[in-house]
């Protein structure tokens, strides 16, 4: 998908795992968004209403579950947390055709791959976010300018709240702390820069981090490779 492409709202009577090889995709759900990295997909249960889009360009496929397979999956949208298996799976059915009428044994990987997509842990979104006024406000800044280092206790200023206030609603509102979101939204920020050949120095500065080790060591935390193992992961 190009940059800035969306899909309209729709929905079908099957399910749908999307997962996005390079980028970040995101899903609108009424108020709320689902947004995965690569280590992650998102699973849609049948007849959600639902819209797909895209800020950078992603490279992305989708598996249609008919509604009786679906039992064992989620009753409810969300991220999944996916494990090498299910990757390495994704990308052997990237690369490989489909033939018709489908073969025995790609029939058993197709089923092999639901099983895993089953026990994979639900991680609601990747990057939550909130419909809470003060709090929104906030999000919204950061998501602007990333690189925005104030505190959050000269951010609740500007919300025209209390620090204190701020820490718990992104506590009850987003599952994390604050400065997880904000570490998860920078993350999402370096994935296209990177696949695009930017530095890593670069990214950092750009992303507000007085220095490359800082970045480095924070994208490893969350993505548990380095942003130079992720570029070749993703052959960029």
């Amino acid at each position: 998908m190009p940059p800035a492409a969306r899909y309209p709202m729709h929905r079908h009577d099957w399910g749908e795992f999307v997962y996005s090889f390079t980028g970040v995709m995101e899903v609108r759900i009424g108020d709320s968004h689902l947004l995965a990295p690569p280590q992650y997909g998102i699973w849609l249960p049948p007849h959600i209403e639902h819209q797909g889009l895209n800020r950078q360009e992603v490279c992305y496929c989708s598996l249609y579950v008919t509604e009786e397979l679906c039992t064992d999956l989620p009753a409810k949208a969300c991220a999944l947390n996916l494990n090498p298996l299910i990757r390495t799976l994704l990308e052997h059915l990237r690369m490989k055709k489909p033939s018709q009428p489908q073969q025995p044994q790609e029939t058993r990987l197709l089923h092999t791959l639901l099983d895993q997509l089953a026990i994979a842990p639900c991680a609601g979104s990747y990057l939550p976010s909130s419909t809470d006024p003060a709090l929104q406000k906030i999000l919204s800044i950061l998501e602007d300018d990333p690189s925005d280092n104030r505190t959050l206790h000269a951010l609740a200023k500007i919300a025209n709240t209390s620090e204190r206030t701020l820490m718990r609603r992104c506590k009850q509102e987003l599952g994390m702390s604050f400065p997880e979101w904000k570490q998860r939204l920078r993350t999402l920020k370096a994935m296209p820069l990177l696949e695009k050949g930017a530095k890593v120095e670069h990214v950092a500065l750009d992303l507000g981090y007085a220095s490359a080790s800082a970045f480095i060591a924070m994208f490893r935390k969350l993505m548990g490779i380095t942003p130079d193992e992720y570029r070749r992961q993703i052959g960029a």
